[in-house]
Parts: structure tokens; C-alpha cells; sequence
């Protein structure tokens, strides 16, 4: 058990990680045009984020974290994209149940731009204030005509004076792709996820062979590894054990089949838990049919499979802010459809 869940916490981490790298070398190079086009429109931001989330898994939800936490995207897209998520209970239903799993997907997304929307209006109502998007990141207006150069010359140069930060993150990259192409890691058969980890990998291996040694220390090492790699490991593991405890120990499934007046409350309740499994119970009911459609929307809306591990390590506080939202529209929609006898 603890083994399986050390190998989980290090592939979401590792996939934060890479997105980290990826937003944060296209906002340098393009001289942070890039990462202000996604920002200018909140519309924009509203569309992308339900867009990603409406993704099957959880890794469109990684990058909306990563983008939130660069300060890319506002609270409201963010809860946009974790309504519209499913995580890994998108897979089993679309195996399952295809058809309901294309309509979920219609209507979480459109859930998912309109929530989002609704929640920006409403956080300054309530007095919400959203943290700051991470400040510590180092952007000198010159420095993207240097910090990137596809060439042998620049391979050259870099091997030349090979430092302890490139060799370090070559080691670290070039490791993970041969855990994640061996199955030791991240999906256990060659499917699209691990199409998506292995190819991402390449390229920031190819980021870091020809990026200059400024990119390396100050930007990839001494900001996002040092500030942000290891906060994020040690809460994804620190919540990924409690969960697995959680369940080992106290029988959430039986619970729930003991209390099916509450279903849709418990449902929504469970989907609070940052985790894909718990919530695969209301999956296989609804396939069997012992609860009706309203259930499995609410459990879908409020829960975000693993997707709000990463920003644990940023802010608990936003983290609040954005379950309780997701807790509240789902109850409601939830609620709704069920009065409605859906």
C-alpha cells in the first residue's frame, strides 16, 4: 500500500513539475505575451479551464493548477475546471457507459464555463480575496533571446561547463522517462497518458540540453524545485496517505450502501476527497442502477479526482474557497435534478 501510494505522489508531482517547466520557459521565451494573452480575457480563461477539465484524468486539471498558481488564471476559472473534471471516473465511464459519459462531459463543461464565471462575480461580494499568483518567479526583459539556443553550438558551449544543476535535472529527467517507458511509474500499459507523460519528458529534456545556465539555476532550480517541487510531493503524499488509511480503515463504500436516503448528500461530501477512487462507488451504482442520474452529477461536480493535489502546496486557503463553491453548486444542481425525479 505505502509503496503504491510513494509512486503516486512522485508521478503527480513529476507531472506538476513538467507543466511548471513548460509554463514557465514559453512565458520567458515569448517575453510573458504568451501567459498575458491566456490572462487578458476572463472568458478566455473560463473556456480553457473547463476545456482542460473536461479532459479525461486529471492531468488537464494539473495544468489549470499550474496555471493558477503562476497567477495565470483567476479562483473562478480554477473552480471551472474542477467542476468540469471527472478524473479517473471519466475512463470507466466512458468503457461503460459511453453515452452518458459524452453527456456528462457536455454538461460539466458548460457547468464549468458558467460556474466559473458566476464565482468571480461572487468572490468580491463576499469578501474573498484569492492569493497572489507565485512571485517569486525571476523574468529579465533580455534574457529570452539568450536563455534558449537549438543548437550545436549551444550543446557545446553547455557541455563545456557542465554544472551540477544540469547534470542534476538531466539525471532526474532521463531517469523518469525510463520509469515511466518501463511501466514502473505513472500507467502500467502504453496508453495515451503515458503517450502524453513520456513525450512531455522528452521535451523538457531537450529544455534543459540547450536552455542557457541562468534558465537552469534560477529559473527551473532555485524557483521551481526548490519552492515548489518539494511542498508539492509532501502534501500530495501526506494526503494520499490519509486517504488510503481513510479507506482501509473505515469502510466508506459500506457506509454509503447503509445510507441511501443521504446518497446525494454523501455523495457530494465524499467528493470533497481529493482522490479518484471513493468516488467510483456512485459510478458503479448508477451503472447498475441503484441511484438515478442526479447523483452521479452531483458526485461528478463536486469532486476533482486529484486535481486539487497540487495546489495544496500553494494555498489551504484557496483550497477552502474552492471545494466549498464546488460543495454549494453541486448540491444545488445536484439537489435540483433530483427533486425533478432525474
Amino acid at each position: 500500500m505505502y509503496i503504491k501510494v510513494f509512486k503516486e505522489a512522485i508521478t503527480i508531482s513529476i507531472f506538476v513539475l513538467i507543466m511548471m517547466i513548460i509554463v514557465d520557459f514559453l512565458d520567458v521565451i515569448s517575453e510573458k505575451r504568451l501567459t498575458d494573452k491566456i490572462k487578458g480575457g476572463k472568458w478566455r480563461q473560463y473556456v480553457l479551464a473547463a476545456f482542460l477539465g473536461a479532459t479525461p484524468g486529471c492531468l488537464g486539471a494539473f495544468m489549470v493548477s499550474s496555471l493558477y498558481m503562476h497567477g495565470q488564471l483567476s479562483m473562478g476559472a480554477v473552480i471551472g475546471c474542477m467542476i468540469a473534471t471527472s478524473g479517473d471516473e471519466s475512463f470507466v465511464m466512458l468503457a461503460k457507459i459511453p453515452r452518458i459519459a459524452i453527456l456528462m462531459a457536455i454538461l460539466l463543461f458548460f457547468f464549468g464555463i458558467c460556474l466559473a464565471w458566476l464565482a468571480d462575480r461572487l468572490l468580491p461580494f463576499l469578501g474573498i480575496k484569492p492569493s497572489l499568483g507565485c512571485q517569486l518567479a525571476i523574468f529579465h526583459p533580455k534574457e529570452a533571446v539568450s536563455i534558449f539556443r537549438f543548437s550545436p553550438l549551444s550543446l557545446k558551449e553547455n557541455f563545456n561547463q557542465f554544472s551540477f544543476y544540469r547534470f542534476s535535472l538531466l539525471l532526474m529527467i532521463v531517469f523518469s522517462i525510463y520509469l515511466f517507458i518501463t511501466g514502473k511509474f505513472g500507467p502500467s500499459v502504453w496508453n495515451w497518458q503515458r503517450v502524453t507523460f513520456v513525450s512531455l519528458l522528452c521535451v523538457i529534456l531537450i529544455i534543459i540540453t540547450f536552455s542557457s545556465e541562468h534558465y537552469l539555476r534560477e529559473h527551473i532550480w532555485s524557483h521551481l524545485i526548490k519552492n515548489h517541487l518539494f511542498r508539492i510531493f509532501f502534501w500530495t503524499l501526506v494526503a494520499l496517505l490519509f486517504i488510503e488509511l481513510g479507506l482501509k480503515y473505515f469502510n466508506l463504500e459500506l457506509f454509503i450502501k447503509q445510507h441511501l436516503p443521504w446518497i446525494l448528500f454523501t455523495s457530494a461530501i465524499v467528493g470533497v476527497i481529493p482522490e479518484s477512487g471513493p468516488h467510483l462507488v456512485f459510478l458503479l451504482m448508477y451503472i447498475q442502477g441503484l441511484i438515478p442520474f442526479s447523483v452521479l452529477l452531483t458526485s461528478s461536480i463536486v469532486q476533482d479526482g486529484h486535481g486539487m493535489l497540487p495546489l495544496l502546496s500553494h494555498n489551504l486557503k484557496d483550497c477552502f474557497w474552492i471545494k466549498l463553491f464546488n460543495l454549494i453548486f453541486g448540491l444545488f444542481i445536484g439537489g435540483s435534478l433530483y427533486l425533478l425525479g432525474q
